[in-house]
């Protein structure tokens, strides 16, 4: 089969960091194109990669024969993008929050299924070599009934991260939308989702900005969630966790406690009620500062050389997008939002 080629729409950081390399990195793929706003940023990864340049996305969707893009741009463009693309008869990864509403996302979901092609949301968490093991001990059984747990996702804020630093687009409400919520609080939604195979049916948002001066996308968010299930936790979100970030989850369940990402080295530990203690090193999760392959390139290509629904699909994403919205909505109203 010839190779899957390739666009990638926003050269920041993520792209840089994650999709570019990891494209690169597969030998099923062609680096065809590239879009951003700035031409020097675009022309720099294009000349990188033998690949062509273009300020205009939609420029680049008309010239050239491609089969699958990345929409990597200010959360604010995923659904705009990802519907122009997936009209264009392209399958589509776009980064997390895939959308900035519901209709946004339902959107998005239409448009890949009327033209018959993928729709992946880039949830890595799911691939985490400590959570893919975490999960596999849960669905074992031996810990049985998930009863309570806490999950957090934390780091000292985007500045960090991001290629334009305290400039970055992540700090400007009417590009990002939402701010440690869009950037971790979504991940962990979707990841607590996935760890349980439950859903949230309820939730309550503490959100608001307590540092990040000079903006007012929130920085920081404690939810209350009860599972379908009947399980009860906690859900954080931090742009402020300075020095020490955290990346945890803690479950309490009938047999035990299985903690996950919070003891170097021992990614996994289970602790069961009859005084074993097991423990897994399984590698690394991601950080802003140690990358590691994240494995949805790699998932999302071979979603497309076997024709097979991708694992975090569309509908998965809008999933977990709902409930981080369902806690805006509880800070809002200051009452328990029912999904």
């Amino acid at each position: 089969m010839s190779k899957i080629r390739v666009a990638v729409f926003g050269c920041g950081a993520i792209a840089q960091r994650r999709h570019i390399p990891e494209y690169a990195a597969n030998p099923n793929v062609e680096l065809v194109a590239f879009a951003d706003p700035l031409k020097e940023r675009a022309e720099e990864v294009a000349a990188q990669y033998g690949a062509k340049a273009y300020t205009d996305y939609k420029e680049l969707l008309k010239n050239e024969k491609l089969d699958a893009v990345s929409v990597c741009t200010p959360n604010y463009l995923h659904a705009s993008m990802s519907i122009d693309a997936a009209n264009a008869g392209l399958h589509v990864l776009v980064e997390k929050p895939m959308a900035t509403t519901k209709e946004e996302g339902e959107q998005m979901i239409e448009a890949a299924r009327k033209n018959g092609v993928f729709l992946m949301v880039g949830h890595n968490q799911r691939l985490m070599p400590p959570h893919v093991k975490a999960k596999e001990i849960l669905d074992s059984g031996k810990l049985g009934r998930v009863l309570t747990f806490r999950t957090s996702f934390g780091h000292g804020g985007p500045e960090s991260w991001s290629v334009d630093g305290r400039d970055s687009w992540f700090f400007r409400k009417d590009e990002a939308i939402m701010g440690a919520m869009g950037d971790l609080g979504v991940h962990k939604s979707d990841f607590i989702r996935y760890l349980l195979n439950d859903e949230i049916v309820e939730v309550a948002g503490f959100i608001g900005t307590v540092h990040k001066e000079g903006t007012d996308v929130d920085d920081n968010a404690t939810c209350i969630v009860r599972m379908k299930s009947g399980a009860v936790g906690t859900l954080m979100a931090s742009w402020t966790h300075y020095r020490s970030g955290d990346n945890g989850t803690v479950l309490w369940c009938e047999n035990g406690c299985m903690k996950i990402g919070t003891v170097e080295g021992d990614e996994v530990i289970v602790e069961l009620t009859n005084g074993t203690v097991e423990t897994y090193k399984v590698g690394a999760m991601a950080t802003n500062e140690k990358q590691v392959p994240s494995g949805v390139i790699d998932a999302f290509v071979e979603s497309i050389l076997t024709n097979t629904p991708p694992q975090i699909s569309g509908e998965e994403g809008l999933r977990s997008l709902n409930v981080i919205l369902g806690a805006f909505e509880s800070q809002d109203t200051g009452k328990i939002v029912k999904l």
